[in-house]
């Protein structure tokens, strides 16, 4: 059975895990190591079931703990050449990944960790590098895209592929536009290189998803331009829009900035 739990998904900090009887993929680093380990004891999952960490690009709340993960328990980390740049100069990443277990990945090329085929992706995003990433393993294909500045073509077709789909909602378009952030900072998020908003992760899903679909979860909600009734709202209306309605066609659900999603079991 393949199964998946998020920690957290935010500036707060992203984190989740999607594991097998056999082994598991930490998909980013960006809590704290003794937060991570307190939610696997309190879900009865042992560390051991953490095999191999793969990062999405190099902002601390991705990458904060990577470092310390990969050095206490020996766990290789895979990710593209630019972001393990990227990770070794972030001030905020105190403990640097040992060069012998820095995996290189690139965009495109399918490798295979045990249970898992792992092919990554383009996402545009102002880090130094960005990748999404799809996973099939028992029969179950799981695509997971954040920090997403516009939806491209290779994006379409990955979430054209996906039976379960983590997608990033950051923010609602007037409540950013209205906030108290910069005008810069507006700017930088609403750019090609910035994030995705409600309105624009509805459209994503509604224009490319295929019935295969079964779940999709909104991940990296802004707390300050954002909130979770709100993003689930309004991805339900636009899917509406469209003639699909969110909990009928498939599951739709929201991962918290803090807290952990409980395990979701992921079926054929």
């Amino acid at each position: 059975m393949l199964q998946f739990i998020s920690f957290g998904s935010g500036s707060s900090g992203n984190s989740c895990l999607l594991f097998t009887e056999n082994e598991g993929l930490l998909i980013d680093a960006g809590i704290g190591v003794r937060t991570l380990r307190k939610h696997l004891r309190e879900y009865g999952i042992p560390l051991s079931k953490i095999n191999n960490i793969l990062i999405t690009h190099d902002h601390a709340d991705h990458v904060m703990s990577v470092g310390s993960l990969s050095r206490d328990f020996q766990l290789p980390v895979y990710t593209t050449e630019k972001v393990h740049k990227g990770i070794y100069g972030n001030w905020c990443v105190k403990h640097k990944i040992a060069q012998s277990l820095q995996k290189v990945i690139e965009k495109g090329q399918t490798f295979r960790l045990g249970d898992f085929e792992i092919t990554p992706f383009e996402v545009p995003h102002d880090s130094t590098d960005n990748v999404g990433y799809k996973i099939v393993a028992q029969g179950v294909c799981f695509c997971l895209m954040t920090d997403i500045g516009i939806i491209t073509d290779e994006i379409k077709t990955v979430i054209a592929e996906a039976q379960y789909l983590v997608i990033e909602a950051n923010h609602d378009e007037e409540m950013l536009k209205n906030g108290p952030y910069s005008q810069h900072l507006k700017g930088r998020i609403l750019g090609p290189r910035g994030h995705l908003s409600n309105t624009d992760c509805g459209k994503a899903i509604a224009e490319n998803a295929t019935s295969k679909l079964k779940h999709a979860w909104l991940c990296h909600l802004s707390d300050e331009n954002n909130h979770p009734e709100l993003a689930k709202k309004t991805v339900e209306q636009v899917l509406q829009s469209y003639g699909i309605i969110a909990g009928v066609d498939f599951s739709l659900d929201i991962l918290k900035r803090k807290t952990p999603t409980g395990i979701y079991e992921l079926k054929p």
